[in-house]
C-alpha cells in the first residue's frame, strides 16, 4: 500500500466529462493495488448514473456521495479521507492523463525524496485532446513557496499532481474556505508547512477549458484576492513585511492575487520566486486585456 496510488477526484455535475477522465487513468496509468476514489459533491445532473456504470466496469473504483453540496475542497478532502494508499494523485473530473505518464511520475517521487511531484505542462483543449489550443509550462525541478507567490503558473494552481498523504496531513488538507482557490491554497499550505515540490521535466497532461468549470463559476462571483488573503493569514510571518503591508492595504487587498506577475510577494528571507510560462495567446490573458480595454473606453466616454 505504501507505493500504490489512490487517484482522487472531486465530482460535481460532470456527467459529460468524467468518464473520459476515468478512462485516462485506466489507460496505462493504473496498476494492481491502485484505486480510484471519487467524491460526488451532491451533483444534480446525470453524474450519479455515469458513476454507477463506471463502478460496474471497474471494481477498484469507490464513490463517496455527499448529502449536500460542500464545494471542491470538501470533496477532495473526503476523497483523501477514504483513500487507503499513501501516494495520492488528484485528477479533476474534466481533465485527461497521457497513457503511461503516472507510473513515471511515481518513480520520480520515490527516487527524488519529494513530497509532491507534478507534470511539467498543461496542454489545454476544449473538446478533444487532438486539438491543443495553448500550453502552460512549469519550471522543471524545485518549486518553492516564493514561486507560489510569483504568478499563476504553478503546480498548485493546476491542482492535478501527485503528493503524499503525509503532506496532506501537514497542510491540514484542502482549505474549505477557498472556493475554486482550494487547489492553489492547498499547494501553498503544503509548501508553507515544509513539503518538497518538484516538477518532472518533459511530461504533461490535458487540461480542459472553455466550459462552465469550477473556476469559471467561482471567478464570476468570487473575490480571488480576498479569498487568497484568508489562506495567507496564518503564514504572514513568513513574508516580507513590506509585502504584508501591501496585501493588507485597502489598495492591495482586492487586487494583489491578480497582480502577482507584476508584483510577486517576497518571503522574509528575501527570496522572490518565479512563475512558469504561458503564451501571449492564452485565452484568459486575452479576456483580461479585453476587460481592461472596455473599462478604459468607458472611462474615456465618461470624460467627454
Amino acid at each position: 500500500m505504501k507505493n500504490h496510488i489512490s487517484f482522487i477526484m472531486p465530482a460535481y455535475n460532470c456527467s459529460k466529462t468524467i468518464a473520459e477522465s476515468i478512462e485516462s487513468i485506466m489507460d496505462g496509468n493504473f496498476e494492481k493495488g491502485d484505486e480510484i476514489v471519487i467524491c460526488n459533491d451532491h451533483s444534480n445532473d446525470e453524474t450519479d448514473e455515469v458513476l454507477n456504470a463506471l463502478k460496474v466496469k471497474y471494481s477498484d473504483l469507490t464513490v463517496v456521495n455527499l448529502l449536500r453540496n460542500k464545494g471542491g475542497a470538501a470533496a477532495r478532502n473526503t476523497a483523501v479521507e477514504n483513500a487507503r494508499n499513501e501516494i495520492l494523485f488528484c485528477l479533476d473530473s474534466d481533465n485527461v492523463l497521457v497513457p503511461g505518464s503516472i507510473q513515471k511520475l511515481k518513480a520520480y517521487l520515490l527516487t527524488s525524496g519529494a513530497d509532491i511531484v507534478a507534470l511539467q505542462e498543461l496542454h489545454y483543449f476544449k473538446k478533444t485532446t487532438d486539438k491543443v489550443t495553448h500550453k502552460w509550462t512549469f519550471r522543471p525541478g524545485l518549486i518553492t513557496l516564493a514561486d507560489c507567490l510569483a504568478g499563476p503558473v504553478t503546480p498548485g494552481a493546476s491542482g492535478n499532481y501527485m503528493f503524499t498523504k503525509e503532506s496532506w496531513i501537514r497542510a491540514a488538507g484542502y482549505p474549505e474556505i477557498a472556493g475554486a482557490l482550494d487547489a492553489w491554497g492547498f499547494g501553498f499550505r503544503q509548501l508553507a508547512t515544509g513539503s518538497k515540490m518538484l516538477v518532472m521535466p518533459d511530461s504533461y497532461y490535458y487540461h480542459r477549458y472553455g466550459h462552465e468549470s469550477y473556476w469559471v463559476r467561482f471567478s464570476k462571483s468570487g473575490k480571488p484576492s480576498l479569498t487568497a488573503l484568508q489562506i495567507l493569514l496564518p503564514f504572514l510571518d513568513m513574508l516580507d513585511q513590506r509585502d504584508v503591508d501591501y496585501i493588507m492595504s485597502r489598495r492591495g487587498r482586492y487586487d494583489w492575487f491578480r497582480n502577482l506577475e507584476k508584483h510577486p510577494i517576497k518571503l522574509k528571507t528575501g527570496e522572490r520566486g518565479k512563475s512558469g510560462t504561458r503564451p501571449l495567446s492564452d485565452p484568459s490573458r486575452i479576456h483580461i486585456l479585453k476587460k481592461l480595454l472596455n473599462r478604459l473606453l468607458s472611462l474615456k466616454k465618461t470624460e467627454f
